[in-house]
C-alpha cells in the first residue's frame, strides 16, 4: 500500500485524517506519519483498546458494546464517527478485531471490522482474516485500512 498515494490524494482534496484503533495499536497512525509531510493529511490518532477507552475517548455507547461486542460494525462505525467528532479530520478509519491467539466459535480470530466515515456518511466492513498468528492479522488490518483510506480519496 502506498501512504505516499494516501498523502497526495488527501493534500489534493483538502483532507484531514483521524485513525481509531483498536487491535492494530497505532499501527495505522504510525504508517501515515512515516511519510515525509504527512501533517499535510493526519491530524490525529486515537489507540482505544479497552472498552472503557471506547466510550471515555471516542464516545462509543456503552449500550452498543452490550448490544454487539467491541468487534462489531457498530462499533466501528460509533469509533469512527468519534474520531471525526474528537478531532479537525473529515475522514476516518476505525478498526476493531481480534488478532489472536484466540477467539470464539462467534467472533473467530482474524475477525476485524472496519469503518471509514466523512461528516454525512459512514461505512462498514468485516473481513475475516483467519488465524494468521497476531502479528500478521494486525499487518494485515494495518494494510486494508490503508487500502480502505485511498479508496475513499479516490473517486
Amino acid at each position: 500500500m502506498s501512504v505516499a498515494a494516501i498523502l497526495q490524494a488527501a493534500r489534493a482534496r483538502g483532507i484531514l485524517i483521524a485513525t481509531a484503533e483498536s487491535c492494530t495499536g497505532g499501527m495505522v497512525s504510525a504508517a501515515l506519519t512515516d511519510v515525509a509531510g504527512s501533517s499535510a493529511m493526519f491530524d490525529r490518532g486515537f489507540v482505544t483498546y479497552t472498552n472503557a477507552a471506547k466510550i471515555q475517548v471516542l464516545g462509543v455507547r456503552a449500550a452498543t458494546l452490550e448490544a454487539h461486542g467491541a468487534v462489531s460494525e457498530q462499533v466501528a462505525a460509533e469509533m469512527a464517527q468519534g474520531a471525526l467528532a474528537h478531532s479537525a479530520a473529515t475522514l476516518a478509519v476505525a478498526i476493531t478485531g481480534i488478532a489472536g491467539p484466540g477467539g470464539s466459535e462467534h467472533k473467530p480470530e482474524g475477525r476485524v471490522c472496519f469503518a471509514i466515515a466523512t461528516p454525512d456518511r459512514c461505512t462498514t466492513q468485516t473481513v475475516e482474516f483467519g488465524a494468521l498468528g497476531r502479528a500478521q492479522v494486525r499487518q494485515a488490518a494495518r494494510d486494508h485500512a490503508l487500502g480502505v483510506l485511498l479508496a475513499a480519496l479516490t473517486p
